[in-house]
């Protein structure tokens, strides 16, 4: 393997990781978004 392959080679895993990673991050980070509690929300739904 040449040197320029082995730097390109280098350079786009560590991009594609640090892009991987930071958008993890975000997910991890966002706020919880409160589930509908399907009980109360049929209470006056006719059965």
């Amino acid at each position: 393997m040449t040197t320029g392959a082995f730097i390109l080679m280098v350079t786009v895993q560590l991009t594609v990781t640090i892009i991987t990673a930071y958008f993890f991050w975000k997910v991890l980070k966002s706020p919880l978004k409160p589930e509908p509690d399907s009980y109360a929300d049929n209470d006056n739904d006719p059965r």
